[in-house]
């Protein structure tokens, strides 16, 4: 298989894993209020708000959950940070709101793994 085709068929597993995650975070009581939202500085695949809580959502498709929480580093969640601050920025009414970094893995058997609070950033750098 070639590279473009392997690009291709990585980025529809990946497109298909933040549908489903999705759908199961409406399931948990979460609602969606973005979707593979991408400005200049990153891009976040599902913001989500469960009460006063705004879950900036990175999906992982992988065939494990340790390798799908492996696969988002500091240089990944400096990028998700930066995009989801330019989208608190659009949405001045979600100011008020906790903002939390979690994963939702997406493994091959269609297992679903939500870890809230993967990541914290280090806001006094």
């Amino acid at each position: 298989m070639n590279v473009p085709n392997r690009r291709r068929r990585a980025f529809r597993k990946g497109h298909h894993a933040e549908g489903i995650a999705a759908f199961w975070l409406r399931l948990k009581g979460y609602r969606i209020l973005a979707r593979r939202f991408r400005c200049r500085v990153g891009e976040v695949d599902i913001i989500a708000r469960r009460g006063a809580i705004l879950a900036i959502v990175e999906v992982k498709a992988r065939h494990e959950v340790t390798v799908a929480v492996d696969a988002v580093q500091g240089a990944a969640w400096r990028r998700i940070e930066a995009a989801a601050d330019v989208w608190r920025a659009r949405h001045p009414q979600t100011q008020a709101l906790s903002m939390r970094y979690d994963i939702v893995a997406v493994t091959s058997a269609f297992r679903l793994r939500h870890l809230a609070g993967a990541w914290q950033p280090n806001r006094y750098k």
